[in-house]
């Protein structure tokens, strides 16, 4: 071993703390780039392993009733490989233990064969058998969460037909991963399942015999999409298409992806600010070497050393550091990789699970991390080619000690001694007491942008169920009906008030931009769900055109007055251009209001309505639930406590856990910055603070001395951080925004408070390991070291 890599080690065992603190940070930094990219890549190539395994299809579309025989059409389509018709419709099912209806998905399967697409996993139980019309095998979510297995039953009314089924087999399907009731926010396992029964039972159910209403399709590499899906949609034009979407935009694949894309941007975000962070502690460590060992670089230089070696010694010095948060953070990025990948797949229930930290991954994080070591070390190492050996070996130039500007300050001279020499001490230090601070101020950041995530969540839930939706029940009906129909509904049991809806699929155009959603209809006078903008409350609805969400207006790239065009995906298919008359903003979705009678005019229909917006007595639910089970109108009920239910344990599963990751990731900052500055000013000040004990000070003088420059600095950093946090906040809030939902920034003064505790706690307990070494100086050994 040569003698500077001897020296080297000597030095980082001397200072032992300091590169622990900063390799924390480190740890921190590579732990969560290697856990991010780690978990992306893991989903990622489960989701394709389970897609290709169960012939995931490539290419989705429903009708209302298409002849068997244009499945031999479609297959004529250029690129189209398979074809896989079914026959779906939604049922209302009676399960014991709930009171409430509950909704199931009815998907058909093959009589006499498998599916050639999308495919299900048997989890327990058998399939269906072929001229067994009451078997049904289930969701295993759906079972799971009702307590049924192979051999019990339930009712169902199906397309207004009650029928006794038995549970046979439960199952998972590459189409059913993620699995969301139409128009809710979560998944909801007990209320809403997914149920498949061979062809023939479905098909006499829903009047289907020699019929479909829904086909996949599987595609060859090479072919164009959009095209197959243009050729589609005209062959099933005349059969009630409602309009084909290809794999990426499948209600549950696109959920998937968009999970796994956000899991992406974190390996974006958050290590930049640990690196960044950890670059200035690696400066400041190594100009404070440096400064130390003056006289030893001096020498070495007198001895032939090049300004090469010197230099490179020094950088081996940082990158030694970084190793050692590369190596933490592998063994913390493969632990929380894994824990968050089984989480994954336990809230997706994949049927494998293929987890693996790739020795990519580990180089990417050890080239960023030696990186943002080498950045902060170049601007000190660079102050060792610039000495020459004879000025290094001459003690440095001492700092000026004329009289400060502080001095002239009126106050500061009722201030008592101590704190007067912590002033001075920080403003003959800029540099690092700038960089102490932002450290800090980072920490805080980080943990308000952590904790905020409760606020703006809670914020939504407010907005949305409380501000915007007023009913606490929403029926949706199997098909339009007349106005009259919603006298029927008033008469159930418990109705309070009763309000009309309606929303149709459609195609929402501006030039070469395209969205494809739906068209909501709503009375002028709408007192359940009102039209509602967060930044000004609720609105009345204009006529004569269209009202969108912001967020759907800047994909339209439209403003108020521009003219949108709507091609309606069902019933006469109509297409009509309509101006924007207004732009409401949202938190859900991308919505477009009409007023009701203006959308049925639209469609050729007579007054009519698909959604009731109902107000129900809660002391008399179970009586109108009863009572809605014997509707055969019904397609499907939402009640919003439940909704509300969902939404929290969800955020409990997954939302409490990124808060608790990144709540320790900012508490592991502010402390490195605190014990870094610390300890480098004690290294600095140790001479000074043995000749105040000297001169009389006591030991609680001197430990109050070197406490209070980094607690000064942390205080300094409160306002700092609450800036950082917010920009921080702002910036993943839109890093993660979504067409189904943007959290709002709301960042109260609670998350502020307990974000400036936390990070004040931090600071305290890193100064007092400090403190402890103050209280044990060796006064002679310190007075009789040279400055």
């Amino acid at each position: 071993m040569t003698p500077l890599n001897i020296k080297l080690w000597r030095g980082l065992w001397h200072m032992k703390g300091q590169v622990l603190a900063i390799a924390l940070i480190v740890a921190c930094g590579s732990g969560v780039l290697i856990m991010s990219l780690s978990v992306h890549q893991a989903l990622s190539e489960t989701a394709e392993a389970y897609y290709e395994r169960n012939r995931f299809a490539d290419v989705f579309a429903n009708a209302r009733r298409a002849p068997l025989a244009t499945a031999d059409r479609i297959a004529t389509i250029d690129g189209v490989k398979s074809v896989q018709t079914r026959v779906v419709g939604n049922v209302i099912l009676q399960v014991a233990g709930v009171e409430e209806p509950v909704q199931g998905r009815l998907v058909s399967l093959p009589d006499h064969s498998a599916p050639i697409l999308n495919t299900s996993v048997l989890r327990s139980g058998r399939l269906p058998e072929p001229g067994h019309a009451d078997e049904v095998m289930l969701s295993e979510q759906f079972a799971e969460a009702n307590g049924l297995s192979p051999g019990t039953r339930f009712h169902a009314v199906m397309n207004g037909r009650k029928r006794l089924l038995k549970v046979v087999g439960t199952a998972l399907s590459p189409e059913f991963i993620y699995i969301i009731a139409p128009g809710a926010l979560m998944p909801d396992d007990e209320r809403y399942g997914v149920m498949w029964m061979r062809r023939s039972a479905v098909a006499s159910v829903f009047d289907m015999d020699g019929a479909f209403n829904d086909v996949s399709l599987s595609i060859s590499r090479e072919a164009n999409v959009s095209k197959v899906i243009d050729a589609l949609d005209v062959l099933l034009a005349p059969y009630g298409g409602t309009g084909a979407i290809a794999r990426k935009d499948q209600v549950s694949n696109w959920f998937v992806m968009n999970e796994i894309q956000q899991i992406k941007t974190m390996a974006t975000i958050f290590p930049t600010v640990f690196m960044a962070v950890a670059a200035f502690l690696t400066n400041m460590l190594l100009m404070r070497l440096i400064a130390i060992e003056r006289g030893e670089i001096g020498l070495l230089k007198a001895n032939g050393y090049s300004n090469w070696a010197v230099s490179w010694h020094y950088l081996k010095l940082a990158a030694v550091v970084a190793g050692l948060g590369v190596i933490l953070g592998v063994v913390l990025g493969y632990y929380l990789g894994r824990l968050n990948t089984m989480m994954y797949a336990e809230s997706y229930r994949f049927p494998i699970l293929i987890f693996r930290v790739e020795i990519w991954v580990v180089i990417t994080a050890a080239l960023v991390s030696l990186a943002a070591a080498g950045l902060g070390a170049l601007n000190a190492v660079s102050r060792v080619v610039r000495l020459a050996p004879a000025e290094a070996m001459r003690p440095p130039q001492p700092l000026s000690y004329k009289r400060s500007k502080l001095a002239n300050w009126g106050p500061y001279k009722s201030i008592d001694q101590a704190t007067r020499i912590v002033l001075r001490q920080i403003s003959r230090t800029p540099l690092r007491s700038a960089t102490t601070t932002f450290g800090i101020g980072a920490g805080i950041g980080v943990m308000i942008m952590a904790l905020q995530w409760i606020d703006a969540i809670e914020e939504l839930l407010h907005v949305q169920y409380f501000e915007a939706q007023r009913n606490n029940l929403t029926i949706a009906l199997n098909d339009p009906r007349a106005m009259s129909t919603l006298y029927e509904i008033e008469n159930l049991p418990g109705v309070m008030h009763a309000e009309p809806s309606r929303g149709v699929d459609a195609d929402l155009r501006n030039g070469t931009r395209t969205h494809r959603g739906s068209v909501v209809g709503i009375v002028p006078d709408a007192l359940m769900q009102p039209l509602y903008d967060n930044r000004t409350g609720e609105r009345p609805i204009s006529g004569g055109g269209i009202t969108i969400g912001l967020a759907l207006a800047r994909k339209l790239d439209v403003t108020v007055g521009d003219s949108v065009t709507i091609s309606v995906l069902t019933g006469r298919r109509p297409v009509v251009a309509l101006p924007v008359v207004d732009i409401i903003e949202t938190y859900l979705g991308m919505p477009a209001y009409m007023r009701l009678s203006d959308l049925n005019k639209l469609l050729g229909d007579a007054p009519s309505f698909d959604l009731a917006y109902l107000q129900v007595d809660r002391a008399r639910l179970g009586e109108f639930h009863r009572a809605l089970r014997e509707v055969p109108l019904v397609a499907g009920i939402a009640d919003r406590h439940n909704a509300i239910s969902m939404f929290e344990q969800t955020i409990q599963e997954t939302v409490y856990i990124f808060i608790a990751f990144y709540s320790g990731f900012a508490l592991l900052l502010s402390f490195g910055v605190s014990y870094n500055s610390g300890r480098i000013a004690l290294s600095e000040n140790g001479r000074d603070l043995a000749t105040l004990r000297v001169l009389g000070f006591t030991r609680s003088e001197t430990g109050y001395v070197s406490f209070a420059e980094t607690a000064f600095l942390a205080l300094a950093a409160i306002p700092i951080g609450f800036g950082l946090g917010w920009g921080l906040s702002s910036l993943v809030g839109r890093a993660f925004e979504t067409e189904l939902f943007r959290l709002p920034p709301v960042i109260t003064t609670a998350v502020l408070g307990w974000s400036a505790v936390v990070a004040i706690a931090a600071t305290i307990g890193a100064l007092a390991l400090i403190v402890s070494r103050v209280a044990r100086l060796d006064l002679i050994s310190v007075l009789k070291t040279r400055e």
